[in-house]
């Protein structure tokens, strides 16, 4: 069993990406995959970022978890088992492990940067296929 808050937005998906983070405390990427209490859900483009969705695990459920990730664009963690990474990259979710905490914060202005000057080719990607 898990919960989803919705939050009601005013942008627009057109050139922006949406990223999931693995938290415990609302504030930084600090948990491991399978046992995030929630994934705070972000639509980011190169002018901002905003809060859309708050997702509260209650099951620990591998398959559930990335069931509820479906949609997303980005996944960011402390860490993940190899079963789990491999159904993430098979959902059509890019994964991207921190060795230590990093604040949400600090990576979505890293990300709105990103998206506003030259974006790497993952990310390229990623916009390419959403504008499809």
């Amino acid at each position: 069993m898990s919960s989803t808050i919705k939050i009601n937005t005013n942008s627009s998906n057109e050139g922006s990406i949406k990223v999931a983070f693995a938290t415990n405390d609302n504030e930084n990427i600090d948990a491991h995959f399978g046992s995030a209490k929630q994934f705070n859900i972000y639509e980011i483009s190169a002018q901002s970022y905003e809060l859309c969705e708050i997702i509260k695990i209650e099951e620990k459920d591998t398959d559930k978890t990335v069931g509820l990730l479906k949609g997303m664009d980005i996944v960011y963690f402390v860490n993940i088992g190899a079963a789990a990474a491999a159904k993430i990259i098979n959902s059509g979710i890019f994964p991207i492990k921190y060795k230590e905490v990093v604040s949400i914060d600090e990576e979505l202005n890293k990300l709105v940067k990103m998206l506003g000057q030259n974006p790497p080719p993952f990310i390229k990607k990623i916009l390419e296929k959403r504008a499809a």
